[in-house]
């Protein structure tokens, strides 16, 4: 990355005006400056950071299945959720372990964050990998939230990421953190 200068890439950012309010993000506008004074209005959602977990027991990980109306099907995911405000990352991952698989961790390790989509959405995703599993009580699901959990061997996740069944782009990047973890470990 050398030999770029980034001070003509950075844009200022000006007035932001809400748009919309919804319960799981904010629509806003925000008026930004680039280096040589070109200005432009730019579409932000504002939502809080999410986490997922992936929880490894061994040769299977544990998912859940659920309905996502983005994609007007079910979707197989690893577990999780929204930080609360009150919560730290690592809170929110054992919350959502708990609430949606009924298992808790004996470790926890954070594999990264990142952001699900710059170009559009301020926030990001903290990714975490749930060892030493155990039952812990059974789930606590939210009142709009059908989950369904159960294990399926690592092999066939790996295969079938990216399929109808396994649609979601950000348990795709979650699995590649936990791959480079497992790598260098």
């Amino acid at each position: 990355m050398t030999g770029t200068d980034d001070g003509k890439l950075t844009w200022t950012r000006g007035k932001k005006t809400t748009l919309l309010k919804t319960p799981v993000l904010d629509v806003t506008t925000i008026e930004s400056t680039a280096s040589d004074g070109l200005k432009g209005n730019y579409i932000v959602m504002d939502a809080p950071d999410w986490v997922i977990v992936i929880p490894d027991a061994g040769d299977t990980f544990l998912l859940v299945k659920q309905w996502r109306h983005g994609e007007n099907a079910l979707s197989i995911e690893f577990p999780g959720g929204v930080i609360e405000r009150d919560e730290t990352p690592e809170q929110a991952a054992a919350r959502e372990l708990a609430e949606e698989t009924g298992f808790s961790a004996g470790k926890l390790i954070k594999l990264g964050a990142m952001n699900p989509n710059p170009a559009l959405m301020s926030n990001h995703v903290h990714v975490f990998v749930a060892t030493d599993l155990r039952p812990a009580g059974g789930q606590h699901l939210d009142e709009d939230e059908y989950v369904q959990y159960f294990e399926l061997p690592k092999q066939e996740v790996y295969a079938n990421m990216g399929t109808k069944a396994f649609p979601h782009a950000l348990m795709s990047a979650g699995l590649s953190l936990y791959r480079e973890y497992l790598a260098h470990r």
